[in-house]
């Protein structure tokens, strides 16, 4: 089986490919590719691989832009780091997918899926896989702060975490500075970028940049120390605890 990987991350796509040739010393890798530019280059001087290992973040772009360059046929396995939501459109749309970090066993079982695969199913769809991603790439960048008399504005990357209380929600900056907002966590969870904010509980939403400390605790309890500093201590509910790990590990 000849197979390609289309990673930006080295490390990443050498891991895989370790996991991969250790599954199965039969395959053979003919590139690992880290841009769009350069699988578009290869695929037009090769004929296309047995299987394809596709991230969808490259350091040029998401990685459907090299269907709109090439003619590209081979089945696809996804890696991502997108949430569940987008994950299951994935998932009926390609051979698998894999959500990174990726687990061993769910690499053995999409390549075992995909030595299973019969070639007549629906191929995949990389328009609508465009349109979805795109469309949940539409995250809000910045918000209207009304101060008094006067309106501010305050983007996105200023905000280090929000948090609620007496059922009002907050937004805390890195400087500090902090504003009521007419907006729920469970809103800004749907309206910000999942790969910069995440639940942690029921009162707090965090940004990966304000996260200074992670303390380990008995019974998988996690502490967090905030930048700016909370006003109280701030744990990550236990039903959270995975998604969170997973998390700060997906970048």
């Amino acid at each position: 089986m000849n197979i390609v990987i289309i990673e930006d991350e080295e490390l990443s796509a050498r891991r895989l490919e370790d996991m991969i040739l250790s599954f199965d010393p039969s395959v053979r890798v003919l590139a690992r590719l880290e841009s769009v530019e350069a699988a578009v280059e290869w695929f037009r001087r090769n004929p296309d691989p047995d299987l394809i290992f596709l991230d969808v973040h490259l350091e040029d772009g998401l990685s459907f832009n090299i269907f709109d360059q090439v003619s590209i046929k081979a089945p696809i396995i996804f890696t991502t780091a997108f949430d569940e939501y987008a994950i299951k459109a994935f998932k009926l749309k390609s051979i698998d997918y894999l959500l990174k970090p990726i687990s061993r066993e769910e690499l053995e079982a999409a390549i075992r899926k995909y030595k299973s695969w019969t070639g007549t199913e629906q191929p995949v769809d990389i328009k609508a896989l465009y349109d979805m991603i795109h469309q949940r790439n539409q995250y809000k960048t910045r918000f209207s702060i009304t101060i008094g008399q006067k309106i501010k504005t305050v983007q996105v990357t200023e905000v280090a975490y929000f948090y609620s209380t007496e059922g009002i929600t907050f937004l805390v900056c890195f400087d500090k500075s902090e504003y009521p907002v007419d907006i729920s966590l469970e809103r800004l969870e749907q309206e910000l970028s999942p790969q910069d904010f995440f639940r942690i509980n029921r009162k707090y939403l965090v940004g990966l940049k304000a996260i200074g400390q992670v303390h380990i605790y008995p019974k998988s309890h996690l502490k967090l120390e905030l930048k700016p500093p909370s006003s109280g201590e701030v744990f990550v509910s236990i039903d959270r605890v995975s998604g969170f790990k997973r998390w700060l590990n997906s970048g």
